[in-house]
Formats: C-alpha cells, structure tokens, sequence
C-alpha cells in the first residue's frame, strides 16, 4: 500500500509539472484525473508565461531626469579650485580632457569648462587652447568624481561631439574657494 501512494505522489507530481509547462488550469488538471483530490495550481492560472504589453507602460519605469539621476549617486561637497586640472574620463577611461573652469550658467545649473578635440594638445593655465581644442559646458548632472579623476558618466564622446562651443560670457565663473556638491562615482 504504501508503494502504490509513493507511485501516486510520483504520477501527481508529472501530472503537475505537466499542467505549469503547458499552462493549464486547476480545472483543467482535476479533469485530467477525476478519481484524485483537487490540485491547486495557482502559479498557472492567468496562463503562465504571458509577458506585459510594452506599449501598455506596465512594469516600465520613467526615464530619470539628470538632477534626479546625480541624486542617487550621493552628492558630497568639494572646492571648486580642487576640481580645476583634473581629467575627465570617457567609459573606457580615457581623458576626453581637463577641467580648465568651473561656471555657473543664467538658469543657476553648475558646469565644467573642459576643453575637447580628437587630436592633439590642451588648454593650460586657462591659457589658448591648442591644435584645435574647444571648450565644452559638461553639466555637474552628467558627471562623477573617482579620487583624482572625473568620469563623465551620462555623457560619452558623441555628445562631446555634439556639444556647442562654450564662450565666457554663457556663464559665470565660479571662485576657487566655494563649494559645490559632485556626485560619487564607483568603480
């Protein structure tokens, strides 16, 4: 007696895996096996592997702004002049360019004065730029310090391409001696 019910657990057992790879439902299994107790399949029961319609915006989330994007990188607060000279980094962690300035645009948004160009030299000292380099704005937004480095971290070299030209009187430039908050980056 006891081998018949370890051979009927063994049957129902089949007869569930089945029932979930096919998608059925609790009914359809006690139709399956009328002599059996009831079988609760509740994983299966809307049919299984059914995926959400993408054009229903179910389970997508919204795109995040930059500001709301550089909060959840925990912004911390550092000294402008501490940020001057360093080099900011692409995704393959090469120097796209140094910070030359620190400004603070008309709508009250803080950026980087970096210049950039694909070949050759670069701004020193706040001095001309060099075989065809051009200041770029790069917005705090985009960026993240990584000890003495900044990874440009929502903005790749197509956008640096992209970007106009940035002249001196866009925005103010921001003293040495103030602190502005920067986001973390991590490796």
């Amino acid at each position: 007696m006891l081998e018949s019910t370890g051979s009927m657990a063994k049957a129902g057992s089949i007869l569930l895996i089945f029932a979930v790879s096919a998608g059925l439902s609790a009914h359809d299994v006690r139709a399956a096996d009328p002599g059996r107790a009831p079988m609760i399949v509740a994983a299966v029961q809307g049919g299984g592997g059914e995926k959400p319609n993408a054009d229903s915006g179910a389970g997508t989330k919204p795109e995040m702004s930059p500001e709301q994007k550089m909060q959840t990188r925990f912004p911390q607060p550092a000294r402008v002049g501490h940020l001057i000279g360093l080099p900011v980094l692409d995704g393959n962690d090469s120097t796209i360019g140094y910070v030359q300035q620190v400004a603070r645009t008309p709508e009250g948004k803080i950026v980087l004065i970096v210049p950039y160009g694909k070949w050759f030299g670069w701004a020193r000292d706040g001095g001309p730029l060099a075989w065809g380099r051009r200041p770029v704005a790069v917005p705090i937004e985009v960026v993240a310090i990584l000890g003495r480095q900044i990874n440009a971290v929502d903005m790749d070299r197509a956008a640096f391409e992209k970007a106009p030209t940035w002249a001196a009187g866009q925005s103010q430039s921001i003293p040495p001696n103030e602190t502005i908050r920067i986001a973390l980056g991590r490796r």
